[in-house]
């Protein structure tokens, strides 16, 4: 019985690391002001007919804070790259010197600050529901468990410290990326 209660400890642990992680990846699409070729991550591009991620076509970098060039490896792909970045609708208006396209990041403006920082915590705010989710997973497969009431409430209280625990992180997170936008 033991070792299920550890082996659901441990699931939920996973579980709750996997919100975090997601949380992360998607605080990092959220831009603070600085250019970065993460940005475009979601830009897809048409390739022989098939849309690809715009980094498997192109190089792409950040020459300064504020712009990123993208290098296509096939001249002929500039005019496709410069679509595609229009219709990610991002808010970016690509410039063509038949070389590379290249993107100047406008300076965020309070309003626009202001609209980051809730969709972050919007982003935050389903972390935490995912990590109480788990912890509802959790609780419900320690009761499906015969075990004794004594070992239930402390497997319970072992799940909630879990919880508490990754409610944290979260806001630490949200903390960071709120200050990292509201910065100018």
């Amino acid at each position: 019985m033991e070792e299920e209660v550890s082996f659901i400890l441990d699931t939920t642990k996973e579980s709750m690391q996997g919100s975090i992680s997601h949380l992360e990846k998607a605080l990092v699409k959220i831009r603070a002001g600085k250019a970065s070729p993460v940005m475009l991550s979601t830009v897809m591009v048409e390739y022989y007919g098939s849309p690809t991620p715009l980094s498997q076509v192109s190089n792409i970098n950040t020459p300064d804070a504020r712009t990123i060039s993208v290098q296509p490896w096939e001249k002929t792909l500039l005019p496709e790259i410069e679509t595609a970045i229009m219709n990610a609708n991002l808010g970016f208006n690509p410039m063509n010197n038949g070389e590379m396209v290249i993107i100047n990041v406008p300076p965020l403006t309070e309003e626009r600050r202001i609209q980051l920082v809730k969709q972050a915590k919007s982003e935050a705010e389903d972390a935490k529901v995912s990590i109480r989710n788990a912890r509802q997973d959790a609780n419900k497969e320690l009761k499906r468990l015969e075990i004794s009431e004594d070992r239930l409430s402390n497997a319970e209280v072992d799940v909630q410290e879990l919880t508490d625990t990754f409610i944290k992180k979260v806001d630490s997170i949200l903390s960071v990326k709120e200050t990292e936008i509201m910065k100018v």
